[in-house]
């Protein structure tokens, strides 16, 4: 935490009362909250982003979308358009938002994604759409309290865990660490590997103070993928490569960026940044400044389509484009009780 936090300590002060009472009028019922016409999971933070959501949100869907018909729904943080919205072929990150983009290219279109501010009003819409439709996995919706979801997992970084930080604007926290008391299940994200069960047992005695006495506790890491060709005539991945990304938290890609490729350099945005032509103009020089073996750019699955559109208009067209997929890394044991309990609790009912 920077020094000038203390500072700011008033502030969260007062941003903890607020949230306060709002829970405890959602609690005590005197605000109401409503359930979806089918089971809906929650995948959410207690954070302002960096945990994790979106890889874990795939995760799930792949794990169950055999099993059951399910579908995504998310805000659509930072898309320009409003409103309720289904993905489409033709949908862009503007329209849904990078991480609804990604899921609708992830899975070819076979598994629907939504998009829309309103939950409640969403969940209606979805089962108007799609009355097959038996499953909802939100993403990023544990705040949103007017929704009563059927099950919830809260997912805290490992090297930024929920029990450290504190309200905004001093940390990073939406709301109190007690909101986790909400959650059956804390997924502690982005772990080194292996983690060692002493490292565990502190986790969970560190966590404990905050959790229902039912909630599970597991540990995820995150493996990386071969990049795949995003645009330009290229089919494989040169060793060296320049490293651009919108992340809430891109440590962890730029860690491996340096030791899995020749990392020649690495252009870091804010989170859900819309590339424009000034940030074309910036990674061409950058590109022109790099001596030796011509570079290659290499971005995330989540900038990955956001890029490629400056490619497509003539702005990156002569540097090639790949992405590096992610994808989340659970002990088989752990997957399986986990599996076993959202099946129970979401599917079996």
């Amino acid at each position: 935490m920077p020094w000038y936090a203390y500072f700011l300590a008033p502030a969260a002060f007062l941003f903890q009362g607020i949230t306060a009472v709002r829970n405890f009028l959602f609690d005590t019922h005197l605000l109401p909250s409503e359930k979806a016409p089918f089971p809906t999971l929650v995948v959410g933070n207690l954070s302002v982003g960096g945990t994790g959501k979106t890889p874990w949100v795939e995760f799930i869907v792949r794990q169950l979308c055999d099993e059951v018909s399910l579908a995504t729904l998310s805000r659509g943080y930072g898309r320009t358009s409003s409103g309720f919205l289904q993905a489409d072929a033709q949908s862009t990150a503007a329209q849904l938002g990078d991480e609804p983009l990604q899921l609708f290219r992830q899975f070819q279109g076979e598994v629907p994604v939504f998009v829309g501010e309103n939950r409640v009003n969403a969940c209606l819409q979805i089962h108007r759409t799609d009355p097959s439709i038996k499953l909802l996995v939100l993403d990023d919706a544990f705040q949103h309290r007017k929704l009563k979801p059927t099950f919830k997992i809260l997912l805290t970084p490992y090297t930024a865990p929920f029990f450290n930080d504190h309200l905004l604007p001093m940390g990073r926290l939406r709301e109190s660490r007690s909101g986790a008391k909400r959650a059956e299940v804390v997924v502690v994200t982005k772990c080194p590997t292996p983690v060692t069960e002493a490292q565990k047992k502190a986790y969970r005695s560190s966590l404990a103070t905050y959790l229902s006495p039912g909630a599970d506790v597991y540990f995820s890491s995150t493996a990386y993928g071969k990049p795949y060709p995003v645009a330009g005539s290229l089919t494989e991945c040169p060793p060296r490569v320049i490293a651009v990304s919108g992340l809430a938290d891109d440590a962890p890609f730029l860690d491996y960026c340096s030791r899995t490729f020749d990392l020649a350099d690495s252009l870091t945005f804010p989170d859900h940044h819309h590339y424009v032509e000034k940030d074309a103009q910036r990674i061409k020089k950058l590109f022109g400044q790099v001596a030796g073996t011509a570079p290659v750019l290499l971005t995330t699955e989540k900038d990955a389509a956001k890029l490629k559109l400056l490619a497509d208009t003539g702005l990156l067209t002569e540097i090639p484009i790949f992405a590096l997929p992610i994808q989340v890394v659970l002990d088989p044991k752990d997957q399986e009780m986990l599996f076993q309990r959202l099946r129970k609790n979401l599917i079996d009912t």
